[in-house]
């Protein structure tokens, strides 16, 4: 079966010589599709408001969904072949680090990739464009604030097993260790995963009074319910890169207790942009649209850049783009951002959970 194919029509598009293609790659299925509607909202989104104020390039921008949450070979082969057809302009989007790492090679320097989701750091192939949030700015300074505030010292590792998590655990232990702690467990689990009875069993017998939660969507809902279901939440922290609001719902009010997250972004975050932002959404999709969070913002913020990119190189020849790319702006939810190298340089902020919503403690 062929990853799912969706065109998402802005007001007016129509695909053509004058309409620019852009493949969204974003889970539809798997543990990650829990956010996926929010993914593909807030891109079409950018998306409309660009063709609002005449597109990119005179060109109106057309999206094309594919389903990242494919098998990564499956999803490579897929946006290959629209790549290698002329079918689609560029590609952005939020997929796992394993489906990256199988696209990378098969299309960067033919288009250009902005990849949105926070991940484990590294990636300098030139033209991959990366809006997400790394380790060393995002993970670091929590666990440095948590360590001080909360008392956090025997960290326990708990995440999917693929390139993500384990490279962010090894950069755990160097943080835990400048922090005057130490991780003393580690756990990895297929993706997938939904039940977690001998996972909390170590996390009790390791004595952790913080987990490092490195688990994607709803593997990460069953978990959080599993721990606060054997009491844990009452004397163990648990702290998350990749914990969005759409994820606190499903987890259900009892489970969101002592419950951190590190991001980019929140929906709670009160700056002028941001809560623009969020009228804008709700006026074009209405109230009982999926909450905005970190992770479907994060594709607002990949389509943005990729017209920032366009508009500086007046082309989408992938070559021109990446020579021009050093230090290219644009405005999003999350303020006037820039691109450094092939990342996007922002501010991270602690949350605490607060039932269904993140109560935005600090910029770290």
């Amino acid at each position: 079966m062929t990853p799912r194919l969706r065109t998402l029509r802005t007001r007016g598009s129509a695909p053509g010589h004058e309409t620019l293609t852009v493949a969204l790659v974003v889970p539809l299925q798997g543990p990650a599709s829990v956010f996926g509607p929010s993914c593909e909202l807030a891109a079409r989104l950018a998306a409309g408001e660009l063709n609002d104020t005449g597109g990119v390039l005179g060109r109106r921008v057309r999206l094309l969904t594919v389903d990242g949450g494919a098998p990564p070979r499956q999803v490579a082969s897929e946006v290959e072949a629209l790549v290698g057809l002329g079918e689609v302009d560029a590609v952005v989007g939020w997929h796992i680090s394993a489906v990256r790492r199988a696209l990378v090679p098969r299309i960067a320097g033919r288009v250009p990739y902005v990849y949105t989701a926070q991940y484990e750091g590294g990636e300098r192939t030139p033209g991959v464009f990366m809006t997400g949030e790394t380790p060393a700015g995002q993970l670091l300074p929590a666990m440095r604030l948590l360590a001080r505030s909360a008392g956090a010292r025997r960290w326990c590792v708990v995440g999917n097993d693929y390139i993500w998590p384990r490279a962010t655990a090894r950069s755990a232990r160097q943080y835990a260790r400048s922090c005057g702690a130490a991780v003393v467990e580690e756990i990895f689990v297929p993706l997938g995963t939904q039940e977690f009875a001998g996972v909390l069993r170590r996390v009790e017998r390791c004595e952790a009074d913080a987990v490092l939660m490195l688990l994607v969507g709803a593997d990460a809902v069953h978990f959080n319910r599993g721990f606060a279901g054997r009491g844990l939440h009452q004397r163990c922290l648990r702290l998350s890169t990749h914990m969005d609001e759409n994820m606190l719902l499903a987890t259900g009010a009892g489970a969101t207790e002592n419950l951190w997250a590190a991001a980019g972004y929140f929906e709670t975050l009160a700056t002028a942009e941001s809560l623009d932002f969020n009228g804008r959404y709700t006026a074009r999709f209405g109230p009982e649209a999926p909450p905005l969070s970190s992770l479907g913002e994060s594709c607002y913020e990949g389509v943005m850049l990729l017209a920032a990119l366009a508009r500086r190189a007046r082309t989408l020849d992938a070559h021109a783009v990446e020579a021009v790319a050093e230090d290219v702006l644009y405005e999003g939810p999350r303020g006037r951002l820039a691109l450094r190298g092939n990342h996007v340089s922002q501010r991270i902020y602690l949350a605490k959970a607060d039932v269904f919503d993140f109560d935005i403690i600090t910029q770290l």
